[in-house]
């Protein structure tokens, strides 16, 4: 089974959505029957999500939107999915880094830093232009006289 591409945007939608439904499935009994369903999956559920984002050509939705085609994706016996869609998903919450995810955006920045500096050290220092500021002596115009 294929997936979108990830990247950390996609990775929080589709904790997003599987917090979202674990959740209802805790509350809702009747929907904890459907959420155990083993021919469905949560990737398939976020892959059935894009498409219908694509197909609405609309490019920003409320999350009781986006929730509401997760269940309906659980509701339904038989719904097409579609093809997985390689895309980049924008999700408006916190994105909580790991510790180890923030140490080594830590050594990123420390590194880029550090080859900035040394950049601008192996430079050669280019001598400043200097301007004239001779005044230009004017010649005279054969029109003048």
């Amino acid at each position: 089974m294929a997936t979108t591409r990830e990247n950390k945007g996609t990775r929080a939608f589709n904790k997003t959505i599987k917090a979202y439904l674990e959740e209802r499935a805790e509350n809702d009994a009747l929907f904890a029957v459907k959420f155990a369903n083993p021919s469905k999956s949560v990737e398939e559920c976020v892959t059935y999500i894009l498409n219908s984002v694509q197909k609405s050509g609309c490019n920003g939705f409320e999350d009781d939107e986006i929730f509401g085609m997760a269940t309906h994706y659980y509701d339904e016996e038989e719904i097409e999915v579609g093809k997985p869609i390689n895309c980049q998903v924008v999700v408006n919450h916190t994105v909580e880094l790991t510790e180890e995810e923030k140490e080594q955006a830590r050594q990123d920045a420390i590194a880029k830093l550090r080859d900035e500096e040394m950049a601008k050290m192996r430079k050669p220092i280019q001598p400043k232009k200097t301007t004239d500021n001779r005044t230009q002596v004017e010649q005279p115009s054969l029109f003048d006289f």
